[in-house]
């Protein structure tokens, strides 16, 4: 909330100003927009610091919103500084288990530290600089290390899918705390200002790393390689005692947060064996478009094609969603100067997903397009998988995908043009996805009720931005992991499982979150709930 100029001047004020592009930077036009809107002269200004930058280019001529932390004659408090400082754990902590070290693991393991729980952290996959090395032969050979990959290791599937942390998520905690933990942690300060911020794949593996150090410093444990596969539990009281790993070790806690992500699906198997409830619901699959982000750029801040993005600008993105016949048709995970990358996690499939590095400088744009999917879509699957259609269904075009590619990851594509007249694409733009592309029919491998959807979707997107369906936009099969199909059921108040007390479902994978912060913000939630 913004101060009164008429408040006391002793007090830093915060103010919204709207500049000009080219003016946005200029802290002499800050000023005279500042002392224009107090009604005070600019020389009583004594100092500006910048909290909040936004840009606004739905008209022709760009605009950027600033909020700005104003002292008038005095000087503004010493910024703030960020540290990683936790407190050790006493020697009879309580312990917690976590079980996966995305973003709702690591927030949750550093919560239960500042509550003095002692979180035992366990991930299937290897430590973020290992994760690197079993990429190549996933980009490179085409195969798929199967603990090892886009989506499993440390950190999750977000380490290595841009970073992105805008969220709608306001009313499910403190966006800000996860942002300054992260910032802390050595993430760019400017994720602190920027109105849709990301940190940028290059960048995220080593704020993941400088995490799991604070955790082993104030006294947690991180075991790698420690892929759960087993609940012990009390028969008559149906109360969780310990978690077994595949290695053959065995972790005692009364207290686990279940945070694996949506795509380890063993463990919706292992919880269906155990006769532990898990419930359907709504997920979306799709395909990932590709564009020159040169055409995005001239699309999006309005200018021609040949001319040169201006400097002050980031690569544009862009949203789009509308419904179509009861299902929503949307852009998801849209990537501005990013790539596309293979996100299987076994060999018989084919998945991709997108990425940005830091400056977001590839000359391709990417995104998502999916359609909304029902658990009455997918009945089909439902008397033999159960509860587990849904995957059954995902799995389903993950394997037509890798079958229609046909040789290691490589990913069957169709241009955007020809898959809305339903006919083969005889030659494919070049793609950032390195595995490589090969000409297929996906509006014959998709089933119908998607193909119709999406086509009729991409009619109205490209009224919406003239020029988006275009020859030179590829679609690449398929993009199946934007949400887990299945919610893990927890107590609304106490947070657990309602067939397990003890076990706390959490994050992405349990159906509670969509996206970094929000996952971040579900496992500082669930790691006070457990530390009670």
């Amino acid at each position: 909330m913004q101060d009164s100029p008429n408040s006391d001047k002793s007090i830093p004020k915060l103010v919204d100003i709207i500049l000009p592009l080219e003016q946005s930077e200029d802290q002499n036009a800050w000023q005279q927009a500042i002392s224009k809107k107090f009604g005070i002269n600019a020389e009583d200004i004594s100092e500006l610091r910048l909290q909040k930058h936004s840009i606004d280019a739905r008209q022709r001529q760009i605009k950027v919103q600033l909020r700005i932390e104003v002292g008038i004659k005095i000087r503004l408090p010493a910024a703030r500084e960020y540290n990683n400082n936790y407190n050790p754990l006493s020697a009879d902590a309580k312990r917690v288990i976590i079980i996966g070290s995305g973003p709702a693991g690591m927030f949750a393991a550093l919560r239960c530290i500042e509550l003095g729980c002692k979180p035992i952290v366990l991930e299937r996959g290897k430590n973020a600089s290992m994760r690197r090395f079993d990429l190549r032969p996933l980009l490179k050979e085409g195969r798929v290390i199967e603990d090892s990959n886009y989506c499993y290791g440390e950190g999750g599937a977000g380490t290595f899918s841009d970073g992105k942390l805008y969220t709608r998520a306001t009313k499910r905690g403190p966006v800000r705390d996860v942002y300054e933990t992260l910032v802390a942690h050595g993430a760019p300060k400017k994720i602190l200002i920027d109105a849709h911020p990301h940190i940028g794949s290059n960048l995220l593996p080593k704020v993941v790393m400088a995490m799991r150090q604070s955790i082993l410093e104030a006294g947690g444990e991180v075991h790698f390689g420690e892929k759960v596969i087993h609940f012990k539990y009390c028969d008559h009281k149906k109360q969780l005692k310990t978690v077994q790993t595949e290695s053959g070790s065995e972790y005692i806690a009364p207290a686990v947060i279940l945070a694996t992500g949506h795509s380890a699906r063993d463990i919706y198997s292992l919880m269906q064996r155990q006769n532990l409830r898990i419930e359907a619901k709504p997920f979306a699959v799709g395909v990932r478009i590709e564009h020159p982000q040169s055409l995005i750029d001239s699309l999006q801040y309005h200018y021609p094609r040949d001319q040169e993005r201006p400097r002050m600008l980031p690569a544009a993105s862009y949203r789009l969603a509308t419904k179509i016949d009861q299902r929503g048709v949307h852009s998801f995970c849209m990537c501005p100067g990013g790539f596309i990358v293979p996100a299987a996690t076994e060999n018989d499939e084919v998945v991709v997903n997108g990425m940005s590095l830091a400056r977001r400088d590839s000359p391709y744009a990417n995104s998502g397009m999916v359609v909304t999917v029902e658990p009455d879509d997918v009945k089909e699957f439902v008397p033999e998988h159960g509860a587990l259609a849904g995957l059954a269904f995902q799995k389903s075009l993950e394997i037509s995908a890798k079958n229609a590619g046909g040789n290691g990851q490589v990913a069957p594509g169709q241009r955007v043009t020809d898959f809305i007249e339903n006919r083969c694409s005889q030659s494919l733009p070049n793609t950032s996805y390195i595995p490589g592309i090969t000409p297929a029919r996906l509006d014959n491998l998709l089933p119908e009720w998607i193909v119709s959807r999406l086509q009729r979707g991409f009619k109205v997107f490209g009224k919406q931005m003239h020029g988006y369906i275009t020859e030179e936009s590829n679609l690449i099969g398929f993009e199946t992991r934007t949400s887990s199909p299945l919610r893990i059921p927890r107590d609304p108040k106490s947070l657990e499982h309602p067939d397990l007390s003890g076990l706390y479902p959490c994050g992405e994978g349990a159906g509670f979150a969509g996206g970094i912060v929000s996952a971040a913000l579900d496992g500082l939630r669930c790691a006070e709930a457990a530390c009670k």
